[in-house]
């Protein structure tokens, strides 16, 4: 693995000045890959909605996939040069929340500030960096009744005897309309003309659907005044409104899981090109790009079976963080992927090789370099095919084990120990991982070494051999770098 160790370092971010290939991804609306091709003229801005959290509960593992498939897209079209901004909303109204909020005796905005607090603690530890934008739907109750209005004027909502207001799927078609673009329907076994009020509903199905709920009893103080009378927005409604104005009425891509593409994001597109809004041939979405579903332990979580984990759960089983976030990229993102105890004591082993290998060549570093272009260019060939994660593991890998022969070899200038962090520090720049450090040996144990090297120097080999074996049993042994012996844990 050679790398070009002379080349002036000229500023941050070097890596994203190697010749570009073509970044492909998975286009749920053309069912096909695509090249990505910003609509910005310039090919340098891009604009990203993921669908966010509905804080009615602490999040789960299978949610927190799509979340950090999400991270891992936005940090590498930032590596790749692009400038990135990222909306991921709150659910902060909705069905579910009301309830929860009722049976827990508490308002509804007590309720969600709870979970969301909890929400962005679990995200941080997932070490996902913050989006640009984290719209909550009750601050965006304008912007939603104004949408709706566009549609009501439009001739594809109506208001229904009892206040709310629905999408007509039936009117939408007759415009001309396609209603079924990231799905195949079946029209005819379909139940058309039903409405349904619920925020979810049959995903076998289709019918009309809510864009405002009438109020009722239940919603207690969870109410807004509109045109049509007290009430709040549908969810699917909701997320319309909040992406198209902070990114405009055609935006580069929308992000989420598997299960939220029909019916959840096929409404969005609904009503979002319903109203009319989007330069002509222009659509509300350019990619639509979704991440599988979870599996746990080969089985869909279920409480009921006691797979059912949230990253706390995971926590007080003594994984990080950091150990959780590998995991949950260790698959392509369009993979199924199965979550299990195991695969977290495998995360360790491997991360803890990583953080080996980088200490050795932290030892080592000598000045400042260029990135070794050979370890970027295999991890970002890999990246490009469709963010082939498993690939980029392997080039990481590969590298790790040819960095471990030549450093047993004595065979690592510190110049290529530079070159080689450089690279990974833009590689990391994506995955997101980092490095763990471990802590400064206690003061006890600190004393031990030196009583070792003294002992050693003084020819008392037997003292040193017991001192060695104390520090075994504290946990602790002694390895030698080009620094001189330091302790580090077992």
């Amino acid at each position: 693995m050679q790398a070009v160790l002379k080349a002036p370092r000229q500023g941050g971010n070097q890596w994203k000045r190697l010749p570009k290939m073509a970044l492909r991804l998975f286009n749920t609306r053309t069912r096909s890959v695509e090249e990505f091709i910003p609509r910005d003229p310039a090919g340098k801005k891009v604009g990203i909605y993921c669908c966010g959290p509905t804080v009615h509960n602490y999040a789960h593992i299978g949610n927190f996939r799509t979340f950090v498939f999400a991270d891992l897209l936005r940090r590498y079209l930032g590596f790749r040069g692009y400038e990135v901004r990222h909306v991921m909303n709150i659910t902060d109204v909705e069905d579910k929340i009301i309830g929860a909020a009722r049976a827990s005796g508490i308002t509804a905005q007590e309720h969600t500030l709870r979970y969301e607090k909890a929400f962005f603690e679990d995200f941080n530890a997932l070490k996902c960096l913050p989006p640009d934008e984290s719209p909550r739907a009750t601050e965006f109750i304008e912007p939603i009744v104004e949408l709706i209005g566009k549609l009501v004027d439009r001739g594809l909502a109506y208001r229904a005897t009892d206040g709310s207001v629905y999408f007509s799927i039936e009117k939408y078609r007759k415009a001309g309309h396609q209603y079924g673009q990231l799905v195949n329907l079946n029209f005819d076994q379909m139940r058309v003309g039903e409405r349904v009020s619920a925020d979810e509903y049959d995903k076998e199905s289709f019918a009309d659907f809510a864009l405002w709920k009438a109020q009722v009893p239940d919603d207690g103080s969870v109410t807004w005044p509109s045109p049509w009378g007290s009430g709040r927005p549908g969810w699917h409604i909701e997320c319309s409104a909040m992406s198209m104005r902070l990114l405009g009425a055609s935006f580069d891509m929308h992000l989420g899981g598997e299960d939220l593409v029909f019916p959840h994001h096929e409404d969005e597109i609904a009503q979002s090109e319903g109203a009319g809004l989007q330069e002509p041939g222009q659509p509300f979405v350019k990619y639509w790009v979704h991440a599988s579903h979870l599996l746990v332990e080969g089985k869909k979580m279920s409480k009921s079976l006691g797979n059912f984990y949230t990253l706390r759960d995971l926590q007080a089983k003594g994984f990080d963080g950091r150990e959780i976030r590998y995991v949950l990229l260790s698959a392509n993102y369009r993979a199924s992927l199965n979550f299990t105890l195991e695969s977290l004591n495998g995360a360790r082993t491997a991360l803890a090789r990583l953080d080996e290998c980088l200490g050795k060549l932290e030892e080592l570093r000598g000045g400042e370099t260029a990135p070794a272009p050979d370890l970027l260019d295999a991890f970002r060939q890999a990246m490009d095919d469709d963010l082939n994660i498993s690939a980029a593991w392997g080039c990481v890998f590969d590298w790790v084990r040819e960095a471990n022969r030549r450093l047993s070899e004595n065979a690592v200038s510190p110049e290529q120990a530079s070159a080689w962090l450089a690279a990974w520090a833009g590689i990391d720049s994506v995955l997101g991982i980092g490095v763990k450090r471990d802590s400064e040996a206690p003061a006890e144990i600190v004393a031990l070494l030196e009583a070792r090297q003294a002992a050693r120097k003084a020819r008392d080999f037997q003292r040193a051999d017991a001192i060695r074996d104390e520090l075994k049993a504290a946990g602790w042994v002694i390895e030698d770098t080009p620094k001189g012996p330091r302790p580090k844990r077992i």
